[in-house]
């Protein structure tokens, strides 16, 4: 079986770990997202969050995020992923303290309003996972014929 080559932005501070026998990985920067493939980085992406890190950036960094989401409403698949629950949110498990029904509303904006899948995982070795079978089953969806039975 061929390896799928994951592309991992160079920004992307704390990289999943994919397992090696499904796909290869490759750092280089990404026009949008953490997460992409080799010769569809302008097609498909996912956006990595800690639960930290989503709380502040849709909170504090709303507008700068508004732009990288609405690069990702270009491509044919996109998601965030999110290394948290929706439980997680609603108990106040972040930093700081801004108002979980700011932060669920700020999800549900994404969701809704610009038509982004928010995933939330649970914990980062899920979202690792899902990350991964996103990309690969987009990958093999983009390489195979037409009429491919799931």
């Amino acid at each position: 079986m061929e390896r799928t080559l994951i592309i991992i932005d160079t920004r992307e501070q704390e990289p999943f770990s994919f397992d090696p026998l499904r796909a290869s990985v490759e750092r280089r920067a990404l026009p949008a997202g953490d997460y992409s493939l080799a010769g569809f980085e302008q097609r498909v992406a996912v956006e990595r969050k800690s639960l930290n890190d989503f709380v502040s950036t849709v909170i504090r960094g709303r507008k700068r995020f508004a732009v990288e989401l609405e690069r990702l409403r270009s491509y044919e698949r996109a998601c965030i992923v999110l290394e948290g629950s929706l439980a997680d949110i609603f108990g106040r498990r972040y930093r700081g303290g801004a108002d979980p029904a700011s932060v669920y509303g700020a999800l549900l904006w994404i969701l809704v309003d610009l038509g982004i899948p928010v995933i939330p995982c649970g914990d980062r070795q899920i979202a690792c996972r899902l990350t991964q079978d996103f990309l690969l089953r987009f990958h093999r969806m983009a390489t195979e014929a037409p009429h491919a039975e799931p």
